[in-house]
């Protein structure tokens, strides 16, 4: 029998899709800091190649254009604010709802001190948004939200067309969103200086966020 090589080279179409991966990657990367910068109506696929160091026609091939580009961006800045995949997996956990709740704010108050372009993409898209904005909700915010919802249905007891159930979300979830995306020498100077210990932070957050919960939900049974 012939001895199968402990270390096989890579066939020329595996290679050729491993590289287009990292090409693809590379494109995008470079792609969110040129729209972090010049945004989506300034900013253009040649920019975007010459930084990359790429073909031009590389933006079509691997996103069928600018639109497909940046539609492409605002997906993996959203994904890095927060993860679709993390939270599948936090909802779907052993954990109660509680602290279902107190991991998801720890996840997004860890990631507030990330200086990255998808923080800046994403704030520009939130002030003025592009055309491209309706696919990001379709595909990254309403099944995020939907998940977030169905959460604090479970620590509240509140029925999902509940208005209170939306009060308590944007009581919940504004705060933490407010630090992800705030300059945060803007924010000292404005308000007053936030924490540096982020586990005070995380914890005043949760504190504050289930007793309000707490409190909707008994005056609701009041009712």
């Amino acid at each position: 029998m012939k001895k199968i090589s402990e270390n096989p080279r890579r066939s020329p179409a595996r290679a050729a899709r491993t590289d287009g991966d990292a090409t693809r990657q590379q494109i995008l990367e470079v792609a969110g800091k040129v729209f972090a910068e010049f945004g989506y109506d300034a900013a253009t696929s040649k920019q975007v190649c010459l930084q990359a160091g790429v073909n031009v026609a590389a933006v079509n091939y691997h996103f069928s254009g600018k639109d497909g580009l940046y539609s492409a961006v605002l997906t993996e800045a959203h994904r890095r604010l927060l993860s679709l995949e993390d939270l599948a997996v936090i909802a779907g956990s052993q954990m109660d709802a509680r602290s279902k709740l107190e991991r998801v704010i720890d996840g997004l108050i860890d990631g507030m001190d990330t200086d990255g372009w998808h923080l800046r993409v994403y704030l520009r898209e939130v002030i003025n948004p592009s055309p491209l904005f309706g696919v990001l909700l379709d595909n990254q915010v309403v099944p995020k939200l939907s998940i977030l919802r169905n959460l604090l249905g479970q620590v509240t007891g509140l029925a999902p067309d509940d208005p209170s159930l939306a009060h308590c979300f944007l009581a919940t979830f504004a705060p933490c969103i407010v630090l992800l995306i705030a300059n945060r020498n803007a924010l000292s100077r404005a308000i007053l200086s936030v924490s540096e210990d982020k586990h005070t932070l995380k914890e005043h957050l949760k504190t504050f966020a289930l007793a309000g919960c707490d409190a909707i939900s008994r005056e609701k049974r009041k009712r």
